[in-house]
């Protein structure tokens, strides 16, 4: 494997994630962003289809073989 191969990994794949949600918020305060980030990291913990679903990308699917 490459060394850095972002579409192989599926944390990055939760980092894309995370950034359009926290992008498309709309941050209120200074602690906004990071509010945002928790927010949303709590409700990926109640979708594990949504987690199952990067390691389920086309280019990982080394990961669950």
């Amino acid at each position: 494997m490459p060394g850095y191969s972002p579409e192989l990994n599926p944390d990055e794949l939760l980092n894309a994630d995370l950034k359009h949600h926290v992008h498309a918020a709309r941050a209120t305060s200074a602690d906004g962003p990071a509010h945002e980030t928790r927010r949303i990291l709590h409700r990926r913990q109640k979708q594990p289809h949504v987690i199952c679903g990067h390691f389920a990308a086309r280019h990982v699917p080394y990961t669950i073989q």
